[in-house]
């Protein structure tokens, strides 16, 4: 595969790979030629990771926040560059989205909202590794570079706009389904009924903020569905599950930071709904007060396993690489449930 170069500037000359890599990092927002923009067609409002591999030396940079149908700008200035990776993941009230992550690059994240990491091949403490893609830009008219995010859709811009509203509205408690990016009736009255319950004018649709107040939205408690809020200081990962009347399908895991509350996606009206949640440290361990681990559930024996997942299988959870975990059943007919996971 082909990669393309951005040349480091004279300035730049006399660094160390690594510091010239972390100085492009922290470059001026002045634009400059050869920017490195991502743009993302998904239906998720989705966090990148930039890592950039130049000769002995290779960088990682992030969070770039990026809505649908939406760019960012993630290197600026001259820099060459013998590889650019990607690493992206959608935001966590999505639970257990589809964003595969199938490079052969293992690089160094952190959690914070903006990190740089100018030595990314050894992970450090407050670190942990991350698949990243090798990502070959294209170049656009103005003389920029650009990589899109997609998936299976294949969706334009138009399309992966009005698909991520309509996701984030079913996550919301509002039925907009099948999230096609077509619109139509259904999904207008979805969105209106979401507008009215939140007090907005149809105006604010057309905002570039709105994702984030859809956003804001669904991690705030909601009149219709079922909501699950965070008041313990640690991470809670929850897991759901639904009868149709058929067959029971559990999915999971939806990440709850403390504080937090979130929606999962429950689509059509199930005969029964039920909930499990643990809370996790930061290397996704258990919890455990009193050597107990510290969950909230019931007596419903239902699948899970420790990465996401998605089964409709609830019989002989061991045979096929499941736990049986303890469900609590949650009764959400005719008007909304949260659920508060707090200390004993």
């Amino acid at each position: 595969m082909s990669t393309t170069r951005l040349r480091i500037g004279r300035a730049m000359a006399n660094l160390s790979p690594a510091m010239a890599i972390l100085a492009a990092f922290t470059a001026s927002a002045t634009p400059a030629a050869a920017d490195l923009k991502i743009c993302n067609r998904m239906s998720y409002v989705v966090e990148a990771a930039i890592g950039v591999d130049d000769k002995a030396a290779t960088a990682t940079r992030g969070w770039f926040r990026i809505d649908p149908a939406a760019c960012r700008v993630v290197l600026q200035g001259q820099l060459t560059a013998d590889r650019i990776l990607l690493h992206a993941r959608a935001l966590s009230l999505y639970g257990a989205s589809p964003m595969p992550q199938n490079g052969n690059d293992t690089l160094c994240v952190a959690e914070s909202d903006n990190f740089v990491i100018a030595a990314a091949r050894q992970c450090r403490s407050e670190q942990k590794p991350a698949p990243f893609t090798q990502v070959t830009p294209s170049k656009t008219d103005d003389g920029n570079l650009v990589t899109f995010l997609a998936e299976a859709a294949e969706y334009d811009d138009e399309q992966a706009r009005l698909a991520g509203i309509q996701r984030l509205l079913g996550i919301a408690g509002y039925d907009a389904s099948p999230i096609d990016g077509v619109d139509g009736p259904k999904t207008q009255g979805a969105l209106a009924a979401f507008l009215k319950s939140r007090g907005l004018s149809s105006d604010i649709v057309s905002q570039p903020s709105f994702f984030t107040t859809m956003v804001d939205a669904v991690q705030a408690p909601s009149p219709t569905g079922l909501t699950w809020c965070n008041d313990t200081p640690h991470k809670v990962m929850a897991a759901v599950a639904t009868d149709d009347g058929k067959a029971v399908t559990s999915r999971g895991w939806y990440h709850i930071d403390p504080g937090k509350c979130l929606h999962p996606d429950i689509a059509g009206q199930p005969k029964k709904v039920y909930s499990f949640a643990e809370a996790v440290d930061a290397d996704n361990r258990t919890i455990k007060l009193n050597d107990k681990p510290l969950s909230w559930g019931g007596l419903t024996q239902l699948c899970t396993r420790d990465s996401k997942f998605e089964t409709s299988q609830q019989g002989d959870c061991a045979s096929r690489g499941f736990v049986a975990s303890g469900f609590t059943a949650v009764d959400i007919a005719g008007s909304g449930k949260t659920l508060r996971f707090a200390l004993p």
